[in-house]
């Protein structure tokens, strides 16, 4: 603080209990700014602070005019007057631009760079980039306006907040705010050499650099040290900063350790219970790990104040939304929630797959959860967003914050676009490695092995190699082991997130592959006794990450190499076999449809040379080679209902109905209600096979569907049940036919078997 600032402040506080002598003060404090007010409160000096914003909208009547709406919009917005504070920026910017000739070109500036910092703060990001556009379209060296485009690039985990910082940096060396930021964006990306030096940076320009002093405190916590230091530290500066708390649960989320955020955050709002950004990110965690009643306070107490972002109103529409819409079903391993609409169909699929989950991961972790695990399934997709708020790269199908899971329903997503039991699969993979880590697992490590574990269901599980994942490989641009969390937190790429969960699988896939899958296993152990990367690779494995990184990418492009280099070409005759299917050049197809296959086989996507082929093929009454290129398509992760469905019809016809029965199943796995008819159809083949178990769920999801026929519905389901043994159920079934329709003479002659029984 220079000596001039010091002795602001301190004229400030003894002016705070002479309210008598208000107009003495304001005499005296006749030059405050903006910058002083904002020091006052920085150091917890909320009374002298408050006094200092309202001498400065006192302050206007004696200004020119695009000075005093600037000076009123200060004061306003150091008052929390948000709405008054914006029409005063926007009126200082209109009467600055008005008298261009005669207005200070830095005003004009300034007050477009203030006023973009405000829209930042009070949720509106798009016209705060607008304006330090304009800024800098004014003055190209603005360092404030860099600093904006920063603030909100970061809040977006977009990789351009380290430039425009570091842009400022290199305009005003001595931006303190600049080198904060960068330490917190380095701690982001687990960079925790860079973050200390960025925030020890601060320190030496600013003493009270109260976020560098958090961002330390963030590294001790982080790394399981006491970051008592640094928080006294803070609270001799100011005991009310509740901002450093927030910082800290902000990266503590980043770490997945949801439970110790909460704890931070409660800090926050009890140093300062207005800081209602840090009161919404509260009540945001708490709705994440399910504690929905205190969530609801939190954020009704945000919207309450007036502090209505996104986040804060669309999670109080989703508690209400869910307290109405939603059912839940608890038992003593599992809570499950599901939308009333549909929890009928999908509770008899959700949860013995669920079950089969905890079952096979207590046997491979050797371990079982300390409580019942909660998923909740949403079938619209925004909700989905909404309950999972916040978090890096969600552009996922589900989310895990401990023992709390929750994603999107089959129904939230277009038919083959999802697998519904992979993706479960995946995020018990998360519930299991958190809890025995404590949460101390790298994001790398945690999500390559839940894409690892969903392969190992079946193959067929997981989310076949993308174009986009094969352009990055041309590319080289897989990252080294030791960085690859920066690819989730921070992408530079467009495709980097789901770039690094292919990279992450395929690296637990090559462990697996080399070492075997207790390797896995000891390397979780490693993070939960606090392990880095490093020292677990090189633990368990023998090899530096440096080391790891080449065999692993030998081994990895000896698989994919062919589809990597011959992309192009594959690309290219694609088109060409697409162009003779459309002209129906059946022959031309099957003769050259293997070679594209070939070249990439694991593209499984819209416009696929295997359904081409299997077109071919039955144009050309080849059911067995159809049904050979189908099995195919499936075996490789191909999820289109209707194809399988063709491919189950093909088996059916070819006289097996075994495997035509197993590909309708798999439709379960993607999506349950696609097709009533499938259900009614498969519900046939189990009671054909004898699997009555099957029948029941089958009839039960037909029935579940609302199906016009509502007797014959149940009266298949009673059928089942009696010949599965299950008398009660039977005779109930065939009731429920009966009183649909009392004449049903097959119902009224099953009865009669039943009550002979």
């Amino acid at each position: 603080m220079s000596a001039g600032a010091r002795s602001r402040v301190l004229a400030a506080i003894a002016c705070a209990g002479a309210l008598a002598a208000l107009a003495i003060c304001t005499a005296a404090l006749a030059a405050e700014t903006p910058e002083h007010c904002g020091l006052l409160r920085k150091h917890g000096h909320r009374t002298e602070a408050r006094m200092c914003f309202q001498m400065l909208v006192q302050q206007a009547a004696r200004a020119p005019a695009a000075q005093a709406a600037d000076l009123r919009a200060e004061g306003d917005w150091g008052l929390g007057e948000y709405e008054d504070a914006n029409r005063e920026f926007r009126a200082a910017v209109a009467e600055a631009d008005a008298q261009a000739a005669r207005a200070s070109p830095e005003g004009r500036v300034r007050y477009r760079v203030r006023w973009g910092l405000l829209l930042h703060e009070r949720f509106d990001d798009p016209d705060a980039v607008e304006l330090f556009k304009e800024a800098l379209a004014r003055d190209p060296k603005n360092a404030g306006a860099y600093l904006g485009l920063a603030l909100v690039s970061a809040d977006g985990f977009d990789d351009r907040a380290i430039e425009w910082a570091r842009q400022a940096l290199a305009i005003d060396p001595r931006r303190v705010a600049a080198h904060e930021l960068l330490a917190t964006l380095a701690l982001e990306d687990s960079q925790t050499g860079e973050a200390a030096r960025e925030a020890d940076a601060a320190l030496a320009l600013a003493p009270d650099a109260l976020d560098a002093m958090a961002v330390h405190a963030s590294i001790e916590l982080l790394a399981d040290r006491s970051p008592q230091l640094w928080l006294d530290r803070i609270r001799a500066i100011n005991p009310t900063y509740g901002e450093g708390d927030a910082l800290i649960a902000h990266h503590l989320i980043l770490h997945l350790r949801y439970r110790e955020a909460i704890d931070y955050y409660r800090k926050a709002v009890a140093a300062d219970p207005e800081l209602w950004s840090a009161r919404s990110q509260l009540g945001v965690t708490l709705m994440r790990l399910g504690e929905d009643d205190e969530a609801r306070l939190e954020l009704q107490r945000c919207y309450a104040a007036g502090y209505r972002n996104e986040e804060t109103v669309n999670s109080l529409r989703l508690l209400d939304s869910e307290a109405q819409n939603f059912v839940t079903f608890k038992d003593s391993t599992t809570v499950l929630r599901l939308a009333k609409k549909e929890a009928d169909l999908l509770y008899p699929y959700v949860l013995p797959e669920l079950k089969r989950d905890i079952a096979d991961y207590e046997r491979k972790y050797h371990m079982t959860l300390p409580a019942p695990v909660q998923v909740e399934l949403y079938p619209d997709h925004e909700d989905f967003a909404v309950r999972t708020l916040g978090m890096p790269g969600l552009g996922a199908l589900g989310v895990t914050f401990g023992e709390e899971v929750a994603m999107d329903s089959p129904s939230g997503r277009k038919p083959g676009e999802f697998h519904w039991a992979s993706t479960l699969r995946h995020e018990m993979s998360h519930v299991f490695i958190l809890t025995e880590t404590q949460h101390r697992v790298p994001r790398w490590f945690t999500e390559g092995l839940a894409v690892h574990e969903e392969t190992q269901v079946s193959p067929a599980w997981g989310d076949p190699m993308t174009p986009d994942i094969v352009l990055a490989l041309r590319a080289r641009k897989l990252l080294p082991v030791a960085d690859l969390d920066r690819g989730f937190v921070r992408p530079q790429y467009p495709a980097q997130v789901q770039v690094s969960y292919f990279e992450a699988g395929r690296i637990c896939d090559y462990i697996q592959d080399r070492w075997g899958a207790e390797k896995l296993n000891d390397i979780v152990h490693s993070y939960a006794q606090r392990q880095s990367t490093r020292e677990a690779i090189e633990q368990n494995l023998g090899l530096t990450t440096e080391a790891f990184d080449k065999v692993f990418q030998a081994w990895l492009y000896a698989s994919v190499g062919t589809t990597v280099a011959g992309f192009d070409e594959w690309h290219q005759r694609l088109a060409q076999l697409a162009a003779l299917a459309r002209d129906q050049r059946y022959d031309e197809v099957i003769r050259t449809a293997d070679a594209v296959i070939r070249l990439y086989p694991d593209y499984v996507y819209e416009a696929n040379a295997y359904e081409m082929l299997a077109q071919a093929d039955l144009a050309e009454h080849d059911l067995k080679a159809a049904a050979d290129v189908l099995g195919r398509y499936a075996a490789r992760g191909g999820r289109q209902p209707e194809t399988l469905k063709a491919l189950a019809h093909i088996e059916e016809e070819l006289g097996d109905p075994g495997a035509a029965a197993a590909t309708l199943d798999r439709i379960n796995d993607i999506d349950p209600a696609y097709d009533e008819d499938l259900h009614r159809h498969l519900g046939g083949l189990w009671m054909q096979l004898k699997n009555y178990t099957g029948a029941v769920r089958e009839y039960g999801a037909v029935l579940a569907l609302h199906p016009l026929d509502k007797a014959s519905a149940e009266f298949d389901l009673a059928q089942a049940y009696f010949a599965a043994g299950e008398h009660e159920q039977a005779e109930n079934a065939v009731l429920a036919s009966l009183e649909t329709a009392p004449g049903y003479r097959p119902a009224q002659k099953l009865l009669l078997q039943i009550e002979g029984k």
